[in-house]
């Protein structure tokens, strides 16, 4: 399905301003669709004098009427003139009488969105961006308890600031939203002056988890967590004007164990603030298993680099002892099980920096090609290794086979291609969503047609290759000279595994 921009920008009305500032009125989507106990469609003008919904929000609250979504559906004609009105005039336009949807008695109101055009001043879009229909299911019809009233209050009151360009707000954070209060977590209304005229059955658990044995009703917000945080030397900053109101920003509440995260809207009339809604949500739980997770990644980080350091030292040791031996076939494979562990460090290296399990390879590569510039002086022999493509970025399960496998190929092809003469190796990356091709070719002595070698590196790449990445090799000789070597592993290998 198309995104919100790609809806909107194609029915050529829209500028890129009024996209972005219809996804911040839908990224408070849900809870509109919550205070309102109703379905809410999203409608933008098209060349044609029409509309076309971009965005539809079902409430938590209450069933819904509509089983399907709108989204990308031009508007039906028994609710056109109404949107037209709205859209034409800048003003809230409610049904004169019950509209029926499937048999289903339903109330519309359409409400026209006008853009603030800078965060400070009161100038407005001249003319609406989009319309928003309230649909309100009128068979459930019943005696609306005190939290219900309030709800569609707020409701009204955040939809006349649609309808004024005071919502959403341009002063607000644009912070992860994982762990925003939401309607159903609790919800406080405060007056002018920052006191509490409402406030719901779980908002209130919420402050009694956390110390205040009160009722929140007629009291200062404010100093009521002034109370619950007495004795803290370190206090959110932005907390005063969350808990007056004044700022629609978000701050989290912390006293005997128990984290609050609360949420402040501001609510406007004619740019003047009249209150604002506290919206309030236990997030304990969530808080402790961020903690642990911020753990487990510093952890995991701390094993890669104490990995790589242990590697390193083998590496070392390998070193010294291929330096003290006295036979030149053991100091040779001594030398080539260095490399190898060193290669192995690289990758362990990399993740160590980072808080995934994800390494850029075209940093490892770029670091691995560094040790073979050791076997090329060891050979005598002067190497201008080219890289061409990215490899990207990819698991470590990808990585560290990988890269054991094109050391042992590139180190092939100075140790035997290249031995005692000047060359190129050249390494070509290509990859596609699916698929990972490299290429390596040197331009040194080439294999005997049709004959690959048999020696320990050309068996630790084929198990690495084929084995460990379920992937492709191939060998062969170059017309005229030099050996080209051809990979190709498929990225979705170990997901399927």
């Amino acid at each position: 399905m198309s995104t919100l921009s790609d809806l909107v920008l194609a029915q050529g009305r829209s500028s890129e301003g009024d996209v972005e500032w219809l996804h911040l009125l839908v990224g408070d989507w849900q809870l509109l669709a919550d205070l309102a106990f109703a379905d809410i469609v999203l409608w933008v003008p098209t060349k044609e004098d029409s509309f076309v919904a971009v965005a539809h929000a079902r409430p938590s609250s209450a069933a819904t009427l509509f089983y399907r979504d709108f989204i990308g559906q031009e508007i039906k004609p028994e609710w056109r003139s109404q949107v037209t009105e709205a859209f034409s005039s800048s003003r809230i336009i409610d049904s004169a009488a019950p509209d029926w949807y499937e048999e289903t008695p339903t109330r519309m109101r359409a409400v026209p969105v006008l853009r603030r055009l800078a965060p400070s001043g009161k100038a407005t879009s001249e003319f609406p961006i989009a319309v928003v229909t309230r649909h309100t299911n009128l068979s459930e019809a019943r005696t609306p308890s005190r939290q219900e009233l309030t709800f569609n209050e707020c409701a009204n009151e955040l939809f006349q600031m649609i309808a004024g360009g005071d919502f959403p707000d341009l002063g607000a954070p644009s912070g992860p939203r994982r762990g925003a209060p939401r309607a159903s977590d609790g919800l406080m209304r405060l007056d002018v002056d920052g006191v509490v005229t409402f406030a719901s059955p779980n908002a209130l658990s919420a402050f009694n988890r956390m110390g205040f044995a009160g009722e929140l009703e007629g009291e200062f917000l404010a100093e009521v967590t002034t109370g619950l945080l007495s004795g803290r030397l370190v206090v959110d900053e932005s907390l005063p004007l969350v808990v007056t109101g004044r700022a629609p920003w978000r701050t989290d509440i912390e006293a005997r164990g128990v984290t609050v995260s609360l949420r402040a809207i501001p609510v406007r009339h004619k740019g003047e603030r009249t209150g604002a809604i506290i919206l309030s949500r236990d997030v304990t739980e969530m808080r402790h298993q961020e903690r642990e997770l911020i753990t487990k990644d510093a952890t995991i980080r701390e094993i890669h680099h104490r990995v790589k350091n242990n590697l390193q030292t083998v590496a070392s040791l390998l070193r010294i002892q291929a330096r003290r031996t006295h036979s030149d076939t053991a100091r040779e494979a001594l030398t080539q099980a260095m490399r190898r562990v060193a290669a192995i460090a690289v990758v362990h290296d990399t993740l160590s920096e980072g808080l995934n399990q994800k390494v850029d390879f075209d940093d490892v590569f770029d670091r691995v090609l560094l040790l073979i510039a050791e076997v090329a002086s060891s050979h005598n022999t002067v190497v201008r290794p080219k890289k061409k493509g990215a490899f990207g970025v990819l698991p470590s399960e990808y990585a560290t086979p990988l890269a054991l496998a094109l050391t042992e190929l590139v180190t092939n092809a100075v140790e035997h291609g290249l031995a005692g003469r000047d060359g190129e190796v050249e390494i070509s990356a290509k990859r596609t969503d699916d698929l990972l091709s490299v290429r390596v070719r040197d331009n040194g002595v080439g294999l005997p047609e049709g004959k690959v070698g048999s020696g320990l590196g050309t068996q630790i790449v084929r198990t690495l290759i084929q084995g460990e990445l379920g992937g492709t090799i191939d060998w062969h000789t170059l017309q005229g000279e030099g050996t080209e070597v051809t990979i190709e592993v498929r990225l979705n290998y170990l997901r399927a595994a």
